[in-house]
């Protein structure tokens, strides 16, 4: 009972691609919740001190992470090698791929905090560009790289995410909400909420949402645009609660939480931008 369990709610989902369910969702985000503890002890015991500017150093990671998984949806890699590039195990092998970066550059920066954070985030942009350029060369050898479908998406982000930041400063008059990390938290989600509305609603392959509350709502609405208010839900009461929190929580775990919120959104959100540039 416990095998065909585990089989129905963890490894057939990545091997055949289903749809998440509740059961495996609040499995993935109990591991996530677990892991930015485990991180942070251990960012604790080595010395390093994880604020903003190691956060934003470690953003390239994020795309990086979404870039990758697309060459996953390629088809590229045919062996059973493939299934470490789904989730929640390619989550794995970012995270060390990361770490790998991180304890390399330390080393290599001779002390220096400085040269450790350009050494860490040029590592990281190095592997956006790698994989970046697989996509590329698949895209114009194999399937295609629309230009329209680029242009649509970010165009759509960078407006709601304008939208979005312009309300919290200037309507609501947080000041705070110019913040990189909050703006790069707006822009992640913004990110999301427009790749999956449009590859939903408007993309030609017509995508599905396999994330069970997103799912839900897109049923519910009749739209896949409805993600923008499911998005703002929980992204502008998140800035006013990390807020009010920032001062009394420790630093390097806050950060480490406001880093696991960006990546549930920029992560997934590089992820369909690119899979529906190149249509995969």
């Amino acid at each position: 009972m416990i095998r065909e369990f585990i089989y129905k709610y963890y490894i057939d989902p990545i091997r055949y691609g289903q749809p998440y369910t509740l059961i495996d969702t609040l499995t993935y985000a109990l591991l996530l919740i677990i892991a930015v503890y485990l991180v942070y002890r251990w960012l604790h015991r080595s010395g390093i001190r994880f604020d903003g500017s190691l956060l934003l150093a470690t953003l390239p990671y994020v795309v990086f992470g979404g870039l990758i998984r697309v060459v996953q949806d390629t088809g590229l890699i045919t062996s059973d090698l493939q299934y470490l590039l789904v989730t929640p195990i390619i989550f794995f092998v970012v995270f060390a791929v990361t770490a790998v970066a991180l304890i390399a550059a330390r080393y290599a920066s001779g002390g220096r905090r400085d040269r450790f954070i350009r050494l860490y985030a040029g590592a990281g942009i190095a592997a956006c560009l790698l994989t970046g350029g697989t996509l590329v060369w698949y895209g114009l050898s194999v399937s295609r790289i629309d230009v329209v479908v680029l242009a649509s998406i970010l165009g759509l982000a960078a407006i709601t995410s304008f939208l979005v930041y312009g309300t919290l400063r200037y309507v609501l008059r947080w000041e705070y909400a110019a913040d990189p990390l909050y703006q790069s938290l707006i822009v992640g989600h913004m990110l999301d909420a427009s790749a999956t509305s449009y590859g939903i609603d408007i993309h030609p392959l017509r995508y599905v949402e396999q994330h069970v509350v997103g799912s839900t709502l897109i049923d519910w609405t009749g739209t896949a645009f409805s993600m923008f208010p499911l998005k703002l839900a929980v992204v502008i009461p998140a800035i006013y609660v990390l807020q009010a929190y920032r001062k009394e929580a420790n630093p390097e775990f806050w950060h480490l939480v406001v880093l696991a919120m960006i990546v549930v959104g920029l992560a997934p959100g590089v992820r369909d931008l690119a899979r529906m540039v190149l249509y995969v």
